[in-house]
């Protein structure tokens, strides 16, 4: 199986500029031969829409119909000519019900719309216009992927940041009641570094954040079983003041280690392709999760 992550800096509201620069980066990747016999391409958080709006007010004229607005469509393309599935995350109104939500949309390379998840867990900004997926995290058949559980962004972080640490909510969904073989996540994850720090080294991985992101994922490390592949689909840049981390990656859990496939840096734009036939590139040192107070 061989997956791809669709690293790029997309900006809030201008969602042309943002689809020309992720055709763009496919092109070239194409070009230069890196997404042949692909099965999955994973791209960011509202990818084509940006992520940090001001509200729901800013927001609103971006909103789209529950797998059939724009940011579907154009999954749909490329799914369909890259012969791949195609994960993308996109601001979702459900026609139904008028209810909004942090979404993420999974087409097959047919162009079939194989799941839409909603984001359980909301960041601050996310609360200024959604609402909690009602469903909880998701797992489920995604085609030839097999059986998969995707989150987005903050749903591996505890509850509101006021539940237990050690709840490990997403990580231990991932677990029961069977381990799930392959996870992904689609996320706007920030930095803190500043974005002239950022810039001056932009194909150094954030080694905090993946520090931290490993760190919530500590009870798939612990469980010592089967092995478990890890897909964090980030995005980089600047946006409305704030700056992410990039350092999109591919993982392997397994035996109590964590074995990365490879990295993207900080402030990378390009798209990550990882064959997991293989060898994972460097291995990770982990242990018992930091004490965290009252988290």
């Amino acid at each position: 199986m061989r997956i791809a992550c669709l690293q790029f800096n997309p900006q809030v509201g201008d969602f042309r500029g943002n689809v020309a620069k992720a055709n763009a980066l496919i092109h070239d990747a194409e070009v230069r031969g890196e997404i042949r016999s692909l099965s999955w391409l994973l791209l960011p958080e509202m990818a084509l829409t940006g992520y940090n709006f001001p509200g729901l007010a800013a927001i609103t004229p971006f909103l789209e119909p529950t797998a059939s607005g724009p940011s579907t469509t154009w999954a749909r393309e490329v799914a369909v000519r890259l012969q791949t599935h195609v994960t993308i995350g996109y601001p979702e109104i459900d026609p139904a019900t008028s209810r909004r939500y942090n979404s993420t949309v999974t087409v097959s390379p047919k162009g079939e719309v194989l799941a839409n998840y909603r984001k359980h867990f909301l960041y601050y900004t996310d609360e200024t216009w959604a609402a909690e997926g009602p469903e909880g995290f998701f797992r489920g058949n995604l085609g030839d992927l097999g059986h998969v559980a995707m989150g987005i962004c903050m749903d591996i972080n505890p509850h509101r940041f006021v539940a237990p640490w050690k709840a490990y909510e997403f990580a231990n969904h991932c677990l029961q009641p069977t381990p799930a073989p392959l996870i992904a996540l689609n996320m706007a994850w920030l930095t803190r570094f500043a974005a002239e720090d950022v810039a001056a080294n932009p194909k150094r991985e954030d080694a905090e954040t993946l520090a931290y992101w490993l760190e919530r994922f500590y009870p798939l490390i612990e469980a010592n079983g089967a092995p478990a592949i890890v897909v964090m689909a980030n995005r980089c840049g600047t946006e409305g003041g704030v700056v992410y981390a990039g350092t999109s990656t591919v993982m392997k859990i397994e035996k109590g280690s964590t074995k990365i496939f490879d990295i993207l840096g900080q402030a990378e734009e390009r798209i990550l392709v990882v064959d997991l036939n293989d060898p994972p590139k460097f291995a990770v040192t982990t242990g018992p999760p930091p004490a965290r107070g009252s988290q």
